[in-house]
């Protein structure tokens, strides 16, 4: 077993102390739960004033923090001579956001540029995205945003991220490169970018440093691994990875592959950890083509098959099926659509012009005539399947005799989305095939022992373990200890995390961390996470909020007229005469009491006091913890 001391050895530069990180996880919460902590109010307005609205726009504001941030990262020393320095932007804390930075000398290269889907602890956000303050104060050292393949957690960042960090040179395969112009198309403010196409075994010089590629298997074609070379050996990334293999022995497509460590000085490796908990070999993805090639030839209805539109791969295969079974495709769904034209326009797969049809001339063939290739599988909302299952698909309404296939595994957190989806379904007579019972889904991402193999064949001499929440990273760490890798020399990153290797012999971790506050999306908006704005928004979608004006004559400090009282997403108020008038008697003794001398009186401390009055009251009366806003206005 690592020694944890060991792995996370520290050295920190002279003048500097470890930075605060606050998150949506970690934020501090009061003990009473749901009553927000007071802010600074503006002069005269309401204690719990909402966030000035943002218009509409690409680049970000740069607030305090952010300017704080942008001054604490260039504070930050350049690495020594010798030195090869490695920042996990994102992407080691989660399953998500997967950005590396690999610094040697003036150089500077990134690695992916993924954003994350929004949790449950950070309502109305879109995306999560890597902080990039580090590579903003550095723009000009970097010398190419290297791409390992298409899938949204290693591109989605792209036009939210590329013109903060200098709008740098994209090195990527061309699939890839093809799937971020698609998207870059749709986003009206992106700044163009320059794509350099490169094959998997290429190798070309930026700036002071040879960069190699490799390719390596996954869930979409063009996937590739990246080497740059060092003085002291290469620093290798796998990107997302498993094995090609026949029960647990890999392809000679693999062996080959990997041939090229055999020969070379690998000094470290950064690998991707997601699977490597489970044990065994991850099931191949030929196995699940053999499944639903043998469930496509013997559908005697119609077929439904769900998927991520970003198992590429896989859709290819199906469309391959269908036209060699004389059946007709519709694909409901834009990301899927998009993908498979890229595909075709690049030559990844060929068919005739009517294998793929219109969803609206499904009516045209017969049932056992169609397959019908559906987004949805984690039950998004809007999303087709989801339609097909709530009856509101324009086009489609489900038959006793279809079969839907769920070609994907349950994403954690999605549990529940996805059982009232099949719920759906399964009212309309359908019947549902998934993972459970048939080899429809296969992880992109290799087990335990195809990590194993890996290490055996690239024999880093230090090792940091990526892509994954820390008890993947943890348990990764744990088998390159057993693959021979000494654990003084094994890093466990957290997102922001500066590791340096010295002079090929030592790497440490400084305790001074890269700029780390969240960045998010919101709608068109690029903004900092504000741990304030996340708990108000919880508070709000758990307890609701009430509204209480009380007009007060400006001379005598009483009410002039009953308050007003407005709530929402608490207790329905007109309902319960008796708690409105408690209430109002509540507002009254509040205010009348703050205000007894309207010309010393304190309007703000009134604004206070008739906000915990009336909370306490309602906290009494219903065990709810409402966000009050009190409004007193002076006539």
């Amino acid at each position: 077993m690592p020694n944890n001391n060991q792995h996370n050895q520290t050295s920190s530069p002279p003048g500097f102390t470890p930075a605060h990180r606050p998150t949506p996880h970690t934020h501090p919460r009061r003990p009473d739960h749901g009553t927000p902590q007071r802010r600074p109010r503006r002069p005269g307005g309401p204690r719990f004033a909402r966030p000035p609205r943002r218009g509409k726009q690409r680049v970000e504001h740069h607030t305090a923090s952010d300017r704080s941030m942008s001054w604490r990262a260039a504070a930050i020393a350049p690495p020594e001579e010798g030195v090869v320095r490695i920042i996990p932007l994102g992407g080691v804390e989660e399953i998500g956001r997967n950005m590396t930075a690999i610094e040697v000398g003036q150089d500077i290269y990134v690695l992916d540029c993924g954003f994350q889907f929004r949790e449950d602890d950070t309502p109305g956000i879109d995306y999560i995205l890597p902080n990039t303050g580090y590579l903003e104060e550095r723009r000009d050292r970097i010398r190419g945003l290297l791409i390992s393949h298409g899938h949204l957690d290693h591109i989605g960042g792209i036009p939210y991220i590329l013109d903060r960090i200098g709008n740098p040179t994209i090195y990527t395969r061309k699939l890839t490169g093809m799937m971020i112009k698609k998207r870059q198309e749709e986003f009206a403010m992106a700044q163009p970018v320059t794509i350099r196409e490169v094959e998997k075994d290429e190798k070309l010089v930026l700036g002071s440093h040879t960069v190699r590629f490799f390719g390596v298997t996954h869930t979409v074609p063009d996937s590739m691994g990246i080497i740059i070379e060092t003085q002291y050996g290469d620093v290798v990334f796998t990107g997302d990875i498993k094995l090609n293999h026949l029960d647990g022995e890999p392809s000679e497509e693999e062996h080959e592959a990997f041939s090229i460590f055999h020969h070379r000085k690998v000094l470290a490796l950064l690998m991707d950890s997601t699977n490597v908990w489970q044990p065994g070999f991850s099931i191949p993805e030929s196995v699940v083509y053999t499944t639903l090639e043998k469930i496509i030839k013997e559908a005697k209805g119609r077929l439904i098959i769900a998927m991520f539109a970003s198992h590429l791969e896989r859709l290819i295969r199906v469309v391959r099926f269908a036209e060699e079974n004389g059946k007709k495709v519709v694909i409901d769904g834009r990301s899927m659509r998009t993908n498979i034209e890229i595909a075709r326009e690049i030559g990844l797969i060929k068919y005739k012009d009517d294998t793929v049809i219109q969803v609206e001339d499904i009516d045209r063939y017969p049932p056992e005539k169609i397959i019908i290739l559906a987004t949805g599988a984690q039950g998004d909302e809007f999303a087709s399947l989801a339609r097909i299952g709530n009856k509101t698909h324009k086009y489609i309404r489900l038959k006793p005799t279809d079969t839907i296939v769920l070609s994907s595994s349950v994403i954690p957190g999605n549990e529940r989305a996805v059982q009232k989806l099949k719920d759906n379904l399964s009212r309309q007579g359908a019947h549902i095939i998934t993972y459970h019972a048939s080899d429809v889904h296969a992880s992109g991402h290799g087990n335990r022992e195809e990590a194993a193999w890996i290490h055996r064949q690239i024999k880093p001499a230090f090792f940091i373990p990526v892509h994954g929440y820390h008890y993947m990273l943890r348990v990764h760490a744990d088998l390159a200890v057993e693959m021979g890798v000494a654990p003084a020399n094994i890093m466990i990153p957290d997102n922001s995390s500066i590791i340096e290797i010295k002079n090929g012999e030592k790497i440490v971790k400084l305790s001074v961390k890269a700029p780390d506050q969240l960045r998010v999306v919101e709608g068109q908006t690029v903004t900092e996470l504000s741990d304030v704005l996340m708990r108000d928004r919880k508070a709000l979608g758990q307890e609701g909020f009430c509204v209480v004006v009380a007009t007060v004559d400006r001379r005598t400090g009483r009410l002039h007229k009953s308050p007003d009282i407005i709530s929402r997403g608490f207790v329905y108020l007109r309902d319960n005469k008796d708690l409105m008038d408690q209430t109002r008697l509540i507002i009254r003794k509040s205010v009348e009491t703050s205000l007894r001398n309207p010309r010393v009186a304190d309007i703000d401390r009134a604004r206070d006091d008739l906000a915990d009055s009336v909370a306490k009251f309602l906290l009494s009366r219903t065990m709810k913890r409402p966000i009050v806003i009190p409004v007193i206005v002076s006539v």
